[in-house]
């Protein structure tokens, strides 16, 4: 019950900021449809101002009270690149910008980790903390790419930061990582009746990137406490949406940085699904991700941990398979 109480908390507050704000954002940060837009009339944007202060109030506090305090250098970039999205919503910056902003931001959060957190202890420090930055700089775009759906990013984010939740309460999670996790949660299942088709309103980049960062971390952390597979497990349907279609994109020599509806779940409408037979779909995938990632922290045997790789490769590959083809063959 304690452990629900976080969660409890961020949905409320993550539900009454969306509420108060949305005329705000009605004025200021409207989404106009376009040929890339999944949603049909102009929506308000920008609410994930309310998950992100959500998150951030609750988990910070409580974390410092259970001795497992929030880096402060995580804080600060998350609302760093909040400040970013939010600026982008109502004005759009250039791509170089908003990348050296997101660069220095994850090289911020990464900097400051302890020099004995170690994913591969084989490869020198400086050549690991250099690739988790890339790393964690596609991570907090690709959760931006994939947010052009009602409800998408709910559908990702409530499974993944469940599963690190209980994960946490196992003991396999520090105490900051876990209240992170749990407050999240919380905070999307709070802005979800917002979201929910047809969208009242939309995350914007205000959201995305900061939410990107934040569960980044918290799967990093999940990393260092020796579970990479299940960190990688975790995610896996939006690395591998977002990832295929970028290389997709760059072979057929396409602007890869500019907007497109291409990624999978998008071709999923176009190809006779409908945005609740899509997330729906992606939300039972992701169920079952979280469920073999528990499987294969729980077991932290190398006999449990490949079948689970490969069973949930199998069922990613089902899915993208599906969206990818029209409903009717």
């Amino acid at each position: 019950m304690f452990a629900l109480a976080p969660a409890v908390l961020a949905a409320l507050i993550s539900a009454c900021i969306t509420y108060l704000s949305m005329p705000l954002l009605q004025r200021y940060a409207l989404a106009r449809p376009n040929a890339r837009s999944s949603h049909r009339i102009p929506t308000p944007q920008g609410a994930g101002i309310a998950v992100v202060a959500a998150t951030l109030l609750v988990a910070a506090p409580w974390a410092a009270w259970a001795h497992g305090a929030i880096p402060l250098p995580l804080i600060g970039s998350a609302v760093l690149i909040a400040l970013v999205g939010l600026v982008d919503d109502i004005r759009p910056l250039p791509v170089t910008v908003r990348l050296l902003l997101q660069a220095a931001a994850v090289t911020t959060v990464v900097s400051a980790a302890p020099e004995a957190l170690r994913i591969v202890p084989a490869l020198p420090l400086a050549f690991e903390r250099v690739l988790i930055v890339i790393a964690g700089v596609w991570f907090v775009n690709l959760v931006n790419f994939m947010d052009g759906l009602d409800l998408m990013t709910v559908a990702e984010v409530v499974p993944t930061t469940a599963a690190l939740g209980l994960l946490g309460w196992f003991g396999e999670l520090s105490s900051a990582a876990t209240l992170l996790a749990i407050a999240l949660c919380g905070a999307m299942l709070g802005f979800a009746p917002f979201n929910k088709p047809v969208a009242r309103v939309f995350l914007g980049d205000v959201g995305s990137l900061p939410i990107g960062l934040l569960l980044g971390w918290c799967l990093l952390e999940l990393a260092w406490h020796g579970h990479p597979a299940a960190a990688l497990l975790l995610p896996g349907y939006y690395l591998a949406d977002s990832t295929i279609t970028l290389f997709r994109r760059i072979a057929r020599r396409e602007q890869f940085w500019s907007a497109h509806r291409s990624h999978f779940y998008q071709r999923a409408t176009d190809n006779g699904f409908t945005v609740r037979q899509v997330i729906g779909e992606v939300f039972a995938l992701n169920l079952v991700l979280a469920l073999l990632a528990i499987a294969i922290v729980r077991a932290g045997s190398i006999a449990i941990t490949l079948p689970c790789l490969l069973a949930g490769a199998i069922a990613i590959a089902f899915v993208l398979r599906r969206f990818a083809r029209p409903q009717f063959l």
